[in-house]
């Protein structure tokens, strides 16, 4: 472990979030022998305090702090304090993601050249390709262990993945499997195999889901170099007069503000908070906020297409038990226009146990339908839904202009409205859903509304020129060379794939960047 880092050694990498960004990036700086400081909000619960019941582990784990939303998506009027279901925790929303690791496909770098102009939607190519992340993609998938890559076998396939590789069967799709999945199906990097518990969203007991909690966090704090600070929550980033950025500001567990200097500071507190403290860190020399001379900071709030369709059998199914995520259809994932959208999605089974279902299979429709398909909870199947969605300047993460948090600082105002592209792509994916059910003898197939975002991405996205965007390939920003963004929120589209192995992919191409600018002395 690294003894504390004073708060005057203006040497080390702040790094602000321990999620799938934070935490790889911190661990691979690390292993290079850079100083670097994490700072987390949340507490810090090992694998072994997790709890397998639903609501304890939501208020163990849940960022819960009070957020606003606003738009036209369902979410805002079932949800408005809760627009995102991410973790407050040392580990971040990787102790609670199902573990879904998919490359993106080479033409969702380039999406305004592969759709053109779509009315409504900002679109804009990456300043990456595929090209250039293969190389990154293969560190990540190794690192993580991702099943179907590197020799790994594919975890054994559950009930509810049997049903939908039959009903795909029927249907002609060709592929469908039991997924590209960061969880062990055999033990692997000193952790156990996947013990088909089923409670993947409440934090993996058995540490066979990679979590950087486990896996990256240990790894750079026994290098000596990596100390991770918990229940310090970052208030404001701060700069000198030449606008370079000198230090963090955040209350320790007590409420004390403190102040870390830093010689490079990076934001990877997810597309929500990152863009908030961006905007709160504003100062008389960047009245905008940080980073925001192209007014983008917030704007371009993405986090996918989804929804999701459960089927009810004549027979007992038991689809909990198992993967919480278990197989995945991905044909519907290419870009064909002729279904009436642009972009594509991916169908991947899911199972939520009987209080999430009560809470989210449809909150406005309690009574008789409702009741009928709760009391069939057993013989139940069910998929989920993930598509690209569109970005759109006025989907965007905004200070509330009233409301502060705890320690006086404006808390985030969510604001989003699906494009009739999203809608046209969901429609699509939730009649396929049902039919792939319904060619397998479901008695009753239903789709249900989005839950609250767990894939939350753009906000602060990667552009070419400094206008269009917030961060270069590197996720370095335009505006400040010593500011860094590292987490899903650089996304300049979201592509149909889950997002995370692409976050740890950015996060080890950008260690090595940051690692070179410091060794030439240019940042």
């Amino acid at each position: 472990m690294a003894a504390p880092y004073d708060l005057n050694d203006d040497s080390v990498v702040v790094i602000i979030g321990s999620g799938a960004g934070g935490g790889t990036l911190g661990n691979e700086l690390a292993q290079k022998g850079i100083d670097v400081v994490i700072l987390e909000a949340g507490s810090r619960h090992e694998f072994e305090d997790f709890i397998n019941d639903e609501w304890d582990s939501f208020s163990q784990l849940a960022w819960l702090d009070n957020r606003t939303t606003g738009g036209g998506w369902r979410v805002a009027k079932d949800f408005p304090n809760l627009p995102a279901w991410i973790v407050k925790a040392v580990g971040g929303t990787t102790t609670h993601w199902a573990g879904a690791s998919l490359r993106f496909q080479e033409h969702e770098f380039k999406d305004l050249t592969t759709y053109g102009k779509v009315e409504g939607a900002n679109l804009l190519d990456w300043p990456i390709t595929l090209a250039d992340l293969e190389p990154y993609y293969a560190k990540a998938e190794d690192k993580m262990g991702v099943t179907r890559t590197n020799g790994i076998e594919g975890l054994p396939g559950n009930n509810n993945f049997k049903i939908l590789k039959a009903g795909a069967d029927k249907l002609g799709y060709k592929e469908c499997h039991t997924g590209n999945m960061a969880i062990n199906s055999a033990p692997r990097d000193d952790r156990n195999s996947c013990q088909q518990t089923g409670f993947c969203f409440q934090g993996c007991k058995w540490g066979a889901k990679w979590s950087t909690l486990y896996t990256e966090i240990p790894k750079g704090e026994a290098t000596g170099k990596l100390e991770v600070r918990p229940n310090s929550h970052v208030v404001k980033i701060e700069h000198d007069k030449s606008g370079k950025v000198t230090a963090v500001v955040y209350a320790d567990k007590d409420g004390n503000l403190k102040s870390q200097r830093a010689r490079i500071v990076c934001v990877a507190g997810n597309s929500i908070e990152s863009p908030r403290l961006l905007l709160n860190s504003a100062s008389s020399m960047f009245p905008d906020g940080l980073a925001n001379s192209s007014g983008q900071v917030g704007r371009n709030y993405m986090r996918h297409t989804t929804g999701s369709v459960y089927a009810v059998f004549e027979k007992p199914v038991h689809f909990y038990r198992g993967t919480t995520m278990a197989g995945i259809i991905r044909d519907e994932a290419r870009h064909d226009p002729s279904r009436g959208f642009v972009g594509g999605y991916e169908l991947e089974t899911l199972a939520l146990g009987i209080p999430f279902m009560a809470a989210f299979l449809d909150p406005g429709g309690w009574g008789r339908s409702f009741a009928s398909a709760m009391d069939q909870y057993a013989n139940m199947a069910g998929l989920w839904i993930v598509g690209e969605d569109m970005p759109q300047e006025n989907n965007r993460v905004t200070l509330h202009k009233e409301l502060k948090d705890k320690y006086g600082m404006p808390i985030p105002d969510v604001s989003f409205t699906d494009h009739p592209n999203d809608e046209a792509m969901r429609n699509h994916a939730y009649k396929q859903g049902v039919a792939i059910y319904e060619a397998v003898g479901a008695t009753r197939a239903f789709p249900t509304p989005p839950y609250p975002s767990t894939h939350n991405l753009g906000t602060n996205r990667m552009s070419e020129k400094a206008k269009d965007g917030v961060v270069n390939k590197h996720g370095q920003t335009h505006d400040i060379k010593n500011l860094f963004v590292s987490d899903g929120s650089q996304f300049t589209t979201g592509a149909a794939e889950n997002p995370t192995l692409t976050i740890v992919t950015l996060a080890i191409r950008q260690a090595d960047y940051i690692a070179e600018q410091m060794g030439a002395g240019s940042i």
